[in-house]
């Protein structure tokens, strides 16, 4: 598409026009699909970066202060998405099926039920002899299973401030239980 034609279509776009975003996406789908691709070779991980690279140029489109550099400035944002995702992406690793051969299930032995039991004994027991915050805040995360969000509501504290709470209590409760372990 020439930029003669690109450009109100961007504006329009810039204005709030859904439809015109859309056309953008048809328009520009295939390229940015290419451009990740390049860099991430994987299909599935491809799929989700350019949604997101499309997601992040429907909020972001206000601040393009010069309509006709829309099709440069989608593709940088593809290119800093795509390398982000390869960054933080695992290593793969590919293993013989016959590598497998030699793990084992665990069995639920009488001495490994005894283990976990004791093992259990002992959190309960640690939960029991820390302080009221950071048991309910222990609680709540692992055995309420309570998101960071729902947890600032419920303690009506900051997301920051219940994720340093989580830290102290879980470095207090090592602390206990380590005290417990024999010498």
């Amino acid at each position: 598409m020439i930029t003669d034609s690109l450009t109100p279509l961007v504006l329009q776009a810039q204005a709030g026009d859904r439809d015109a975003f859309s056309d953008l996406v048809v328009l520009f789908q295939s390229r940015i699909y290419g451009i990740v691709m390049q860099r991430l070779r994987n299909t599935a991980e491809a799929d989700e970066v350019v949604q997101e690279v499309f997601l992040r140029a429907f909020r972001k489109l206000p601040q393009l202060q010069e309509a006709e550099r829309f099709g440069g400035w989608l593709c940088q944002i593809a290119v800093r998405l795509s390398i982000n995702r390869a960054v933080r992406r695992p290593n793969e690793t590919c293993f013989e099926p016959e590598s497998f051969d030699g793990v084992q299930q665990t069995e639920d032995t009488p001495f490994a039920a005894m283990i976990r039991q004791e093992n259990i004994e002992q959190v309960r027991e640690g939960l029991n002899q820390l302080g009221h915050m950071d048991r309910e805040t222990l609680w709540a995360f692992y055995f309420e299973g309570s998101s960071l969000k729902e947890m600032s509501e419920q303690f009506e504290s900051p997301i920051g401030t219940i994720k340093r709470r989580l830290h102290t209590a879980r470095g207090r409760l090592r602390e206990v239980i380590g005290a417990m372990q024999p010498a």
